[in-house]
């Protein structure tokens, strides 16, 4: 168990890097670097919910997991990973637009 919730962990820390990244390369008008990090973030983060998704399947079915501070970290930062990324986008959104009206 310990090595599936680090592995949510890991990919949600990924996608995070690039997301921050993303936005950097934004703020300094690369966008077209920025929509290729985001879409890297994307893909840890689709290969973070995979395994999340993996463990609801496994519950559902009456495979209990065992609720430990690590699977409630994990699921933490998997859920600001995908709220902060919800939010870059539009700022980087934001800063297309801008740049387009000058």
């Amino acid at each position: 168990m310990e090595e599936i919730v680090l592995n949510i962990i890991i990919h949600a820390g990924n996608a995070k890097a690039k997301l921050y990244e993303a936005l950097q390369a934004s703020k300094e008008n690369d966008f077209d670097k920025a929509d290729n990090l985001l879409k890297e973030a994307d893909e840890e983060v689709l290969n973070a919910h995979k395994i999340q998704t993996k463990l609801i399947q496994g519950e559902a079915a009456g495979d209990k997991s065992e609720i430990s501070m690590l699977l409630i970290h994990s699921q933490d930062h998997l859920m600001t990973c995908m709220s902060e990324k919800n939010l870059i986008r539009e700022i980087i959104e934001l800063r297309k637009e801008l740049k387009n009206k000058n």
